[in-house]
């Protein structure tokens, strides 16, 4: 930065270092390895305003607090080589800071007009707060309004907040896998029935906007009016390392070798054969929230538990279990620590069971155990038949 683009970007950081603050987010690190982000926000202490800063450096998080004079010149300083962007919420309005790697500075700050009322939200400057999400409320996200779970001003449609909190919660899954990926490279990520995609585009957002991590994600399904919808969307934000393609999870052949597999609600056995894919490349990491299960359900005979399978809606719910305990048991029996997950609460949908594997190297000494289960059920699950053949016990 020359000095008139430092003085431009202090006097925009300095509108909103006030109580009116929501956030001051600084994301795309010029070297990763050293900062991933930093974010500002308001404290009260003694009754004294200070701004929190807390910088992401790894698996670490370090704080400090300063006063509005030397928060402005942390962001200014931090902006000149250290990041690339700096995104300002707060109650009276908005503020984005961009830096190309060529250096210039472009400053926009959208206040909120008389006429438009200030969001009815107060947000606590206390160190006891309420847990934040990945993406906050009151932080504009591009796609999020597009895909219609966010206004253009930031705050989240009442109708779509369990889609938000869903999306969160997803992102709190990717953060735990962080150290499955590598950061010094590009990481190519496979996103299986992506459908319209707001994980998709969360995932990518998260990963190289806010933690920078270079990654070639990929979004797969067979709609292609969906495909070309987020297509168009993906060129639009310049997100270059996102693509969408038409294609079927069993014949996919894009590419040699991935990183990540995501398999987000593919129906029925479409779940196993998007996971046997991830084995067959050495997925150092497995998401996976199945959909709908028919397989077992379909052929489910035990005379021990006949007066159990009596009743269809039990029968189900049973076999939609044993498929995906069976499913983590053969990821295990093929080297993936495995865990299985509440995607999300209960109470806004059944299908919230996330299959969470990662790559370990040490198979799991359990295939006598799967096999003995598959005979107790007398059933022959697709997952068995792709990854441990088809010799099943007698």
């Amino acid at each position: 930065m020359n000095q008139t683009e430092r003085e431009e970007t202090t006097r925009a950081v300095e509108q909103f270092l006030n109580e009116s603050l929501e956030r001051i987010l600084l994301s795309n690190p010029v070297n990763p390895q050293q900062l991933s982000r930093a974010r500002l926000r308001p404290l009260l202490i003694k009754g004294e305003l200070r701004f929190q800063v807390e910088e992401q450096a790894g698996k670490q998080a370090f704080h400090r607090n300063l006063d509005a004079k030397e928060a402005a010149a942390y962001v200014t300083d931090r902006l000149d080589g250290q990041f690339r962007q700096a995104e300002m919420t707060s109650a009276l309005g908005s503020g984005l800071i961009l830096v190309s790697k060529k250096g210039k500075v472009t400053v926009k700050v959208k206040g909120r007009g008389k006429t438009q009322a200030a969001p009815a939200r107060i947000t606590p400057m206390s160190h006891n707060r309420q847990k934040r999400y990945i993406l906050e409320e009151g932080i504009v996200v591009p796609f999020l309004v597009d895909l219609g779970v966010m206004t253009k001003e930031g705050r989240v449609v009442n109708s779509r907040y369990d889609k938000f909190r869903q999306i969160n919660r997803f992102l709190e899954m990717v953060e735990d896998v962080l150290p499955g990926l590598d950061k010094g490279r590009e990481n190519t990520i496979i996103d299986f029935g992506c459908g319209k995609s707001y994980l998709t585009f969360a995932m990518y957002y998260y990963l190289r906007e806010l933690r920078g991590y270079q990654v070639r994600i990929i979004g797969l399904d067979l709609k292609e009016d969906v495909i070309a919808h987020c297509e168009k969307l993906a060129r639009a934000y310049g997100y270059e390392g996102l693509s969408f393609t038409c294609g079927d999870i069993a014949g996919y052949e894009g590419v040699d070798q991935v990183d990540m597999v995501v398999t987000l609600h593919a129906c029925d056995t479409a779940t196993d054969y998007a996971l046997a894919k991830a084995v067959g490349w050495g997925a150092k990491v497995i998401l996976s929230v199945p959909c709908c299960q028919h397989e077992l359900n379909g052929q489910m005979q035990n005379q021990l538990m006949g007066p159990v399978f009596q009743y269809g809606l039990i029968k189900e719910r049973m076999a939609a279990l044993y498929t995906d305990a069976i499913r983590a048991q053969v990821l295990e029996h093929m080297g993936y620590r495995t865990q299985i997950l509440e995607f999300i609460d209960m109470e806004h949908t059944p299908k919230n069971i996330l299959i969470r594997a990662v790559k370990q190297g040490k198979r799991k000494d359990n295939e006598a155990e799967i096999r003995e289960l598959v005979k107790f059920l007398n059933v022959s699950p697709t997952i068995v038949r792709e990854l441990m053949g088809e010799n099943d016990a007698e």
